[in-house]
């Protein structure tokens, strides 16, 4: 079985992935305590390195390095200032690339990075993984295509050594999503992710009210349909199929149909939509808590189809 180091690991949603496609995770890391204490709950086997990367001076031998370094500045949604520290955390990745030389890597972003105003980021984060011996593609991939149900466009970087002499290819897709001449099986809808789930989980949603702010835009989704992108923001979770469909006004101002009663997906269900499955959320963190680390993961069903498109090279 092949290993893998993971960084920026967040509660392991690449993690979950890569153990989908057969690797093996040695080592996680990150710098939230919720998201080490959701992670060992569902991943006990991997050592988990609690603490900020800079610190870590020395890493254990793997095949595969993974990392999905934080992106504010780049998000369509949230704060667009590439110039914060907190988006040249990705030269982390490169020292920690250069120390365990895999045969691999793999990184998730968000597909902002790719605007006009942030291409120059792009591509220095390819000079420097070209620079540090490695075969480069870049690609976004849409998570409805590998059956996640939501719309949730990413990035991903992938390396493999160039000694090797190899290069990679990313995946077909694996479902449709309403796309013409495919014959592809449909990607999941929401009700397939989460009908069973009770309608009204007390204490798993959150119950604040819908701010102006929050119907500025649509955030309705129906059963049959994929639900809209899974944030990190509990206020700004998508609404729940059980609520009614919201009508547009004018820019930026929706309204729901009805008065009858509405409320956002509960952090379980924003689980279900990002691929998890049934997982443990251990209560040593709050609500808010619980949808940031489910909102910034990736989800682990693209993360196994990108994982698992790596040529045989172990």
């Amino acid at each position: 079985m092949p290993t893998a180091i993971s960084l920026f690991s967040g509660c392991g949603g690449s993690d979950a992935g890569l153990a989908a496609a057969g690797f093996d995770v040695i080592m996680a890391n990150d710098v939230l305590s919720y998201a080490r204490d959701f992670y060992k709950a569902n991943m006990p086997e991997t050592d988990f390195v609690l603490g900020d990367v800079a610190k870590i001076m020395a890493f254990p031998s793997a095949d595969l390095l993974v990392g999905c370094y934080p992106c504010q500045g780049f998000s369509q949604a949230g704060v667009r200032d590439p110039s914060r520290k907190i988006n040249f955390l990705y030269r982390e990745f490169v020292r920690a690339l250069r120390l365990v030389r895999p045969k691999a890597f793999i990184v998730e972003n968000v597909s902002g990075m790719v605007r006009d105003d942030n291409l120059h980021l792009f591509r220095n984060q390819i000079t420097r993984f070209r620079m540090s011996g490695y075969k480069v593609e870049a690609g976004l991939l849409d998570a409805r295509e590998f059956g996640v149900p939501q719309e949730r466009r990413r990035l991903f970087f992938v390396g493999i050594r160039s000694d090797l002499g190899v290069r990679y290819s990313f995946p077909e897709a694996t479902h449709s999503y309403g796309q013409d001449g495919t014959d592809l099986p449909a990607c999941p809808t929401i009700f397939d992710a989460i009908g069973d789930l009770d309608l009204w989980p007390t204490g798993e949603f959150d119950t604040q009210p819908f701010h102006w702010y929050y119907l500025s835009r649509n955030r309705y989704r129906g059963w049959a349909e994929r639900s809209r992108t899974i944030v990190a923001s509990s206020r700004h979770a998508p609404l729940h199929p059980v609520s009614p469909a919201l009508k547009r006004i004018h820019t930026d101002k929706w309204e729901f149909v009805s008065d009858d009663p509405a409320r956002r997906i509960s952090y379980r269900e924003a689980a279900r939509l990002q691929g998890f499955g049934n997982v443990e959320f251990p209560d040593t963190q709050g609500l808010a808590g619980k949808y940031r680390v489910i909102g910034n993961a990736v989800p682990p069903p693209v993360f196994a189809a990108v994982a698992g498109a790596l040529p045989d090279i172990w």
